[in-house]
Formats: C-alpha cells, structure tokens, sequence
C-alpha cells in the first residue's frame, strides 16, 4: 500500500486543542473489526466492554517536560526539545536556531543553568548538560511539556497534569501514550473491582511518532527507533489471560507496539531494548486481541497500525464516521475502541 492510501481530509476544527473537564468524559467510538460495526458510546462505557477474563495492558511511561529555551553566546534563541536521555548529564535532542548550532557550541538556559553541543546524530544533537544538577531535575525546573505540533497553544500549567497518564511513573517519554489519558483514578478502581486484570509495559514515545512518512512506498519508510520494555511479570500476565480464554487488550498503539515487539521471535517474551517495528496491513499480531487508541493523524504510521489491525476499509470508515459525527481528534481527543 501506499502513503497516499491513508490520507483524509479533516476539518481544524475537530483537532481538540485542550482536553475536556474530566478525563472520563471523551466519547468512545466502538468497532468489531470482524464485521466492521460501528457504535457511538461514551468512554464511561468501557468498563462494560471489559470482562474480568480480560487483561488491560497500559504503557506506564512517564512524559518529561522536554522543550526548553535558550541563548548562544552570539546572542541567537534556541529552542531544544529533548528527543532522549542517555543518563544524567546527557541527551539527544532536536536543537532550533536560525543557524545551526555547531559541535563546542555553549547554550545559556534559564535559571543559571548550560549545555554544549558535543556533536550530531543525523537530524539530532548531542548535548551534555553542565553541572551537578542531573538532566531531569533541570528539566522539572525550567522545562515545558512539549504538546504536539497540531495544539497551537503554548503549554499551560494544567498540561502538566492533563498531558500525563494517572499511572505514569517511568520518565523518559516525549508524548503522551494518548489512549491512557481517559483513564482516572475512578475508572481503574472501578475495573479492579470488577475482577479486571491489569499489566504494565514501558515505551518511551518519541517525537518521531509526530514526523510524517516522507515516501509513499511503504517498503521504503525508515521508522523511528523507541525505547520499550516488557517485564516477565507481564508476560506470565498474558499467558494467565490466554488460559483463561481472556482478551489482551492493549491500551494505546505505544502498548501494541511493546508487546508486538517483544513477540518478533514468534511468542511474548520478556525483554528491553529499542524497537523500530513498523505495523502495515498484512502484519499478523501476535499477541493482542483488542485495543483502545485514539484517532491519528493522516498518513501517520500509527493510522497504518489501526489499519493492519481492525482493517484498512473498515478503519477509513470509521474515521468517516467520526468526521460525521464530529469526535474530537488526536491527543486530547476522542477514543475508539476495536475489539
């Protein structure tokens, strides 16, 4: 297939700028991917869905305030987003500067503190963060949760919270695993009370996952590298739902990401490391059976997911439909649930 296959045409107005009230008051768009039916509920709903059989996988990755700002000692503005951080005193990052920052380069930022451009890596940098302060507490001081490129708003102080799962507690993510976002503290009482089991994968969602595919042959697209680990509690968590005749139901693309990739060798095992796995139609999953997602954007590797998972034809229709039915769209939007 190719690129152009998943393009559609959305209004600006259905790209949800800020999230509701409350996180559980999304509508939830359900559809049976072995018919292609479509039904228009609430996210409330969901714990009806549910069986206490099942087993809800969540990425509990944590998103870190990564968009900083900054001065060259030419005087120049820069602005840094941090792509990944390798310990505490270093990172990638994409840097922003009228001209491009060169390898010895000094960057003053905000409350005293000061990085140096040691190198790059293709279209990011190499940054060593000076001082004693480690990266992260220098982050949490002075950085801004960095909202995708499609919210046209600068960041507020509710984004701190709201731009965050209610479970994330691994730092290391520069987006949010957006599906998780409807869940309260309530929602996920109320699932355990209902016998509904539950597991944790990490993946650490990059920027990339916002770059568009720049080639429409599929074959030729160079996916973006993540960090993901899948624990051994996790994986005796599935082979428990798979003996029990339960669904495993993958909260967010992030997670289906995680257990698809730990499962390359053919069955779920336990593991880290980076995952470039790219999802089109004809991918056989291997271990997940229903998941919850939010809508993507067009011709997104992640829409290309959903795609190979529920259907192509059904999935274009089923974004048809939201347009319709006018759902709020991408990361503090409307959620779909295919099973």
């Amino acid at each position: 297939m190719k690129k152009s296959d998943f393009n559609y045409q959305l209004p600006t107005a259905l790209i949800a700028q800020k999230p509701l009230a409350e996180r559980d008051a999304s509508r939830l768009l359900c559809m049976d991917k072995n018919v292609g039916q479509i039904t228009d509920r609430h996210f409330t709903d969901f714990i009806d869905l549910i069986k206490p059989r099942d087993l809800l996988v969540f990425n509990d990755t944590k998103v870190i305030p990564a968009r900083m700002f900054g001065t060259k000692h030419s005087g120049g503005k820069v602005e840094i987003l941090i792509e990944r951080m390798l310990d505490d005193h270093h990172a990638i990052a994409h840097v922003r500067a009228s001209k491009s920052a060169k390898s010895g380069t000094l960057i003053a930022l905000d409350d005293g503190y000061c990085c140096e451009v040691l190198g790059r890596e293709d279209d990011l940098f190499q940054l060593e963060f000076k001082g004693d302060t480690n990266l992260l507490s220098i982050l949490e001081k002075i950085g801004h949760i960095p909202l995708p490129p499609y919210i046209t708003r600068e960041d507020d102080a509710s984004d701190l919270t709201r731009y965050q799962t209610v479970f994330a507690r691994e730092a290391g993510a520069v987006a949010a695993p957006t599906a998780g976002l409807h869940f309260d503290q309530g929602m996920i009482e109320k699932l355990k009370a209902k016998g509904v089991h539950s597991a944790f994968v990490t993946l650490h969602v990059g920027s990339g996952t916002f770059q568009p595919v720049r080639v429409d042959d599929l074959s030729e697209h160079l996916m973006h590298k993540e960090y993901f680990a899948v624990s051994p509690e996790t994986v005796q968590a599935v082979h428990e739902a798979r003996t029990r005749n339960g669904r495993v139901v993958a909260i967010g693309t992030t997670a289906v990401r995680a257990l698809e990739s730990a499962s390359r060798c053919g069955q779920l095992q336990a593991g880290f490391g980076d995952t470039d796995l790219f999802i089109t139609p004809g991918y056989q999953f291997k271990s997940v059976d229903a998941m919850l997602t939010n809508f993507h954007l067009p011709e997104s590797t992640l829409l290309m997911l959903v795609s190979a998972f529920a259907g192509y034809q059904p999935i274009m229709n089923a974004y048809n439909h939201a347009i319709d039915q006018s759902y709020r769209f991408f990361s503090y939007g409307d959620a779909m649930f295919l099973s």
